[in-house]
């Protein structure tokens, strides 16, 4: 028997694989009565409540789609750090996983119309507890639709490997999504692709766009890679950024210079610079009545003075101290991978609306 049911993998980390699961989700909301979802082996997890950690994309699925099935059916295996080390000295079975993973899913799937089960990074991730996308969703009996970053001869050669792994344990791959595909290269991408497809037989389902904001950090993000707290703003936590900028020249040039909506990173000691950054919000505000909608990023040894800290906090703009020095930041930063948060609804309405527009369920959602 066919399940309802479809596993979606993808060629890396960081490919948009959680992004465009929401986008699915959401989609298949409006064709079926109800979807589930499920996340059988998570790395990253927090902690619900005594006794129960669960993969962090669960909590994002679950509180945004205000889903039903518990909490450990929906992350059955989570994989902490040293769960290796114990499978190979055989204090874990791995059969006894699986057999945690198959009655989460089925209770799941048996909940719903239609169930969303979520791999982990590349389908060989968790070969070495014999738990690897692959042999999950053989086990579980399910297609595959493979996620990959949007490329030509590169996404190629990694959905060759992946691709090679899924066939070593049997499973059918229903179709390849490509993602964050650049415009300049997405009429190339279309009529190409399909033909390097053709020689397993996988058809090209969706080719969705790079879409900027959905790449862009907010306040919070800044706050958990600098592993510190807002000064001020805590209101536009969740605040995008158009420009992000390093100002360590003078004065006089950024005064020419300052635009709205930019994230300023500068040495906590330059409060000239801090000053000028203030004093061309409230100007905005009082003025044109508008929000200037910037942030900012004081950086290096030496901590905002308590003045400048008591000024900052009366205009109320979003503000960390982060002890690296800017350049340091700034690195940080340009290699920084947003996710997406629960809360961060902007971002996961585009997620939905750009899925929708360049995925094609019917070809998704075909039984084999």
């Amino acid at each position: 028997m066919i399940e309802n049911a479809i596993f979606i993998g993808a060629t890396g980390q960081n490919v948009g694989k959680t992004t465009l699961c929401l986008g699915i989700i959401a989609c298949l909301q409006k064709r079926f009565p109800s979807v589930g979802f499920i996340k059988p082996v998570g790395q990253q997890h927090v902690k619900i409540e005594e006794g129960i950690n669960v993969d962090k994309d669960v909590v994002l699925f679950k509180e945004h789609f205000h889903l039903s099935s518990n909490w450990s059916d929906m992350s059955p295996v989570i994989i902490p750090s040293g769960f290796t080390r114990k499978y190979l000295n055989k204090k874990i079975d791995s059969e006894e996983l699986k057999g945690h993973i198959r009655n989460a899913y089925h209770k799941i799937s048996k909940e719903n119309s239609y169930t969303i089960v979520e791999g982990t990074g590349h389908v060989g991730v968790g070969s070495i507890v014999e738990l690897n996308n692959a042999q999950v969703a053989a086990d579980l009996g399910l297609d595959m639709v493979i996620i990959a970053s949007g490329g030509l001869g590169s996404s190629h050669d990694e959905l060759a490997l992946n691709i090679s792994m899924c066939h070593q344990h049997g499973v059918k791959i229903r179709g390849v999504i490509l993602n964050r595909v650049k415009e300049s290269k997405r009429e190339m991408i279309l009529d190409y692709f399909p033909k390097t497809l053709e020689k397993w037989g996988i058809p090209l389902i969706g080719c969705v766009p790079y879409n900027e904001f959905l790449s862009n950090p907010t306040v919070k993000d800044f706050e958990n890679l600098f592993e510190t707290t807002l000064l001020s703003g805590k209101q536009h936590r969740y605040r995008h950024f158009k420009h992000t900028r390093l100002v360590a020249g003078s004065l006089e040039t950024y005064l020419d210079e300052m635009i709205p909506n930019e994230l300023i990173i500068t040495p906590a000691t330059r409060e000239d610079i801090i000053e000028a950054t203030l004093q061309k919000h409230e100007e905005s505000l009082d003025q044109q009545g508008l929000d200037f909608e910037g942030g900012m990023i004081l950086t290096g040894r030496h901590p905002p003075s308590s003045g400048i800290v008591e000024k900052i906090k009366r205009v109320d703009i979003p503000t960390l101290y982060a002890s690296p020095y800017s350049y340091d930041a700034m690195k940080m930063i340009t290699s920084f991978i947003a996710k997406i948060r629960t809360e961060d609804l902007p971002k996961i309405d585009q997620a939905i609306s750009i899925v929708e527009e360049n995925v094609d369920f019917e070809v998704l959602c075909k039984r084999s």
